[in-house]
């Protein structure tokens, strides 16, 4: 698939929800940390408000990551605006609003930073979210020299991505083994990436997926060794909380 090698401009590693675990997740001051650490790409989890806004926020629920409670898909962003999405993490980053993506995409394109953007539905918004963030993503990277890769486990979410955008490229998110299907689901999303869990990422895997012309990547892999072995097996990227053990140069 030489359409898929031109369209694959990524690091081999990916500060993972932006700054791991060493700030605040999915926030712009988590951005900016694995920025400063010298990441020149960061994954992030994107979903809506009520009010079609798009938002950064792994959980369907803000209870985990702010001092607010309550469905993050059913609070407008004048709502969310008024919770702090950084004192759970520490002291140091209280008042941490949650970003838009508006805000990370200014901040990463001025700032040299490449991006994966995971459409993270909430429950029952899968095409509605998929169809809005692609739509944003295309506008807000429209001059962009590399696009956003658009990831996600939502086959529904990606679907709907294809068919705002198809000219942005885009990773399927698996949790387990490779499936018996994986190819007519990569094929029937032109997807350009497999991002599985590092678990399950074997040499085979990773030879089996590149002989089929696609690329591969793992998620979550916070040990050196590990992220060692992947790379040497030929593993094209790797998603990594530990921006302080696992440098963006290694």
């Amino acid at each position: 698939m030489t359409d898929t090698l031109l369209r694959w401009s990524y690091p081999r590693i990916i500060a993972h929800r932006g700054g791991g675990h060493y700030a605040p997740e999915n926030t712009l001051a988590a951005v900016r940390l694995g920025a400063q650490r010298g990441f020149t790409m960061v994954e992030y989890d994107v979903k809506l408000t009520q009010d079609d806004l798009a938002i950064l926020l792994h959980d369907d629920k803000v209870d985990r990551t702010s001092n607010g409670s309550g469905d993050a898909g059913a609070m407008s962003y004048r709502e969310l605006a008024t919770l702090d999405f950084g004192a759970w993490h520490s002291a140091r980053y209280a008042g941490e609003p949650i970003p838009t993506l508006y805000a990370i995409a200014a901040f990463t394109q001025h700032n040299g930073i490449l991006s994966d953007i995971e459409i993270k539905p909430c429950a029952g918004t899968e095409e509605h979210t998929g169809t809005l963030v692609t739509r944003m993503a295309r506008l807000m990277w429209a001059h962009a020299k590399v696009p956003p890769l658009l990831s996600s486990f939502s086959e529904i979410a990606l679907a709907a991505a294809l068919r705002e955008a198809p000219e942005l490229p885009r990773a399927l998110l698996i949790a387990d083994e490779l499936p018996t299907d994986w190819r007519e689901r990569m094929q029937r999303l032109q997807c350009v990436a497999l991002n599985m869990n590092q678990r399950h990422v074997t040499p085979d895997a990773i030879h089996r997926v590149h002989e089929a012309g696609y690329k591969i990547t793992a998620w979550t892999v916070n040990d050196t060794v590990r992220a060692h072995d992947l790379l040497d097996w030929g593993c094209d990227a790797i998603f990594t909380d530990e921006i302080e053990a696992i440098p963006a140069s290694i």
